[in-house]
């Protein structure tokens, strides 16, 4: 028979062993039965010593990805993550089925669905584990290396061989942070494009039934309708980066870009840290939240390089385009059919366009933010060009980055291409614009004397 809490037979909490000393107050403010308190408000030990001891564990690469990953699904585990039913992923599956049919009409994309499913939010983690890799790693390697470039060489040549240990400890540390933030994120997404960018094998299209419900909850629509709506955007992101073969690395490559122009001013960290100390209550430490608070309000935030602001720009344009897209063709492929998709737009639109968990909480683990934030403009564009042009010259702008709209463009969405012929599609050589994106010499076609500029005609 359970005892009643607080009875006489409940075991009394351990007095806290630090209790008259300097160390009281420090580690009487840890949370109860939380993450790093233990029993009595003292720190959990065990977890303490394992995470020393995982700091030691060898690795490869810039972190220790076993260390992320069995946080990630510690902190995914938190709340409730049921196996998609076979019902579910029938579901899923005829509700991608008949958004690639509405869309056969609004693109000239063919389909770029291989397979569709439900998925857990375990499942989500493993299956996008290798996307993650390419976006999560140049950022840890570029901040390692940032941070060992700012110690005095008289420090360093002290360290000696400790160096090493100190670039795999910050590794370790950035595991830590990374697999906490994939783990809340499985708790938020509800498809595998919902961020914008490609997460899992090409053509595999997936939802997550168990975040859908929360996000279907208020609306006042019908389940199946909520379903095949998300159904839509994510077939439409299948076909858009299938029938565009360099969008992928284009997108990729721009956050790995960012990572890299990753530059640490100690000094000017220094006197930010000062500036927000002023004035702080040190006696208010021992509260958890006023360090969370610090860090929230940007205390150690590294400010943007000109390296990181150029990438910035072009990551922002690209996720908007994308995004606009989306919105275009599913507006275009519901127009008669579905009464409730524009409410159902708009409250995606609200959810990226507001910088929701799942954006936030990829600025945590990439170090920006990637939030479409001139999707309605994108949206505006696409819709203009293709009432103007065509189903075929709106997808054609798409067939080379250097006819993608830029910013410019974005401050006149519907004087994009006014007066211009539609792209011709079949004049691109779509290899030669790969290797141009992937690293190959730009010049290389004016050498051939083939390609001709605009003028040359």
């Amino acid at each position: 028979m359970s005892q009643t809490p607080g009875g006489p037979d409940e075991p009394e909490e351990p007095e806290n062993p630090f209790k008259g000393t300097p160390f009281e107050a420090f580690f009487g403010g840890f949370p109860i039965g939380g993450v790093g308190g233990g029993p009595g408000g003292m720190p959990d030990l065990s977890q303490i010593f394992g995470q020393i001891q995982s700091l030691l564990q060898p690795y490869d690469g810039p972190l220790n990805w076993d260390v992320a990953m069995d946080l990630a699904r510690k902190v995914a585990a938190s709340a409730p993550d049921p196996t998609p039913s076979q019902k579910q992923k029938d579901a899923v599956a005829d509700a991608v089925q008949l958004a690639d049919h509405w869309l056969e009409e609004t693109t000239s994309f063919p389909s770029g669905v291989k397979s569709a499913t439900a998925w857990s939010k375990a499942e989500w983690l493993v299956n996008t584990l290798d996307a993650w890799k390419p976006l999560i790693e140049p950022v840890a390697a570029s901040t390692a290396a940032a941070m060992s470039g700012q110690l005095p060489e008289d420090m360093k040549a002290q360290m000696g061989p400790m160096i090493g240990f100190v670039g795999k400890a910050m590794g370790a540390l950035y595991a830590n942070q990374a697999g906490t933030g994939l783990g809340h994120l499985a708790g938020e997404v509800i498809s595998v494009s919902d961020i914008g960018i490609p997460l899992a094998e090409p053509g595999q299209a997936a939802l997550l039934p168990v975040n859908v419900e929360p996000f279907a909850e208020g609306l006042g629509v019908s389940t199946d309708d909520v379903l095949l709506f998300l159904a839509l955007r994510e077939a439409a992101h299948q076909r858009l980066f299938a029938g565009v073969p360099w969008l992928r690395d284009h997108v990729i490559s721009a956050v790995t870009d960012y990572a890299r122009g990753v530059e640490l001013n100690m000094e000017a960290m220094q006197q930010r840290i000062e500036e927000q100390m002023r004035g702080l209550d040190l006696s208010a430490m021992q509260d958890p939240t006023q360090l969370q608070n610090m860090f929230e309000e940007g205390m150690f935030e590294v400010p943007d390089s000109p390296t990181q602001k150029a990438a910035l720009e072009r990551i922002e344009n690209v996720l908007a385009l994308v995004e606009g897209w989306v919105d275009e063709v599913v507006a275009l492929a519901t127009a008669e059919k579905m009464p409730v998709a524009a409410q159902l737009q708009e409250s995606v639109r609200r959810r990226r366009a507001a910088g929701g968990p799942a954006e936030q909480t990829f600025a945590t683990l990439v170090g920006l933010e990637l939030r479409p934030r001139r999707l309605r403009d994108a949206a505006a564009l696409w819709g203009s060009l293709r009432n103007r042009q065509g189903i075929e010259a709106r997808d054609g702008v798409w067939m080379s980055p250097a006819l993608l709209p830029t910013s410019a463009d974005l401050d006149d969405p519907l004087g994009f291409r006014e007066g211009a012929d539609a792209p011709d599609v079949d004049s691109i050589d779509f290899d030669e614009e790969l290797k141009k994106l992937l690293g190959g010499d730009s010049d290389d076609s004016a050498d051939t004397g083939d390609a001709k500029g605009p003028d040359e005609e």
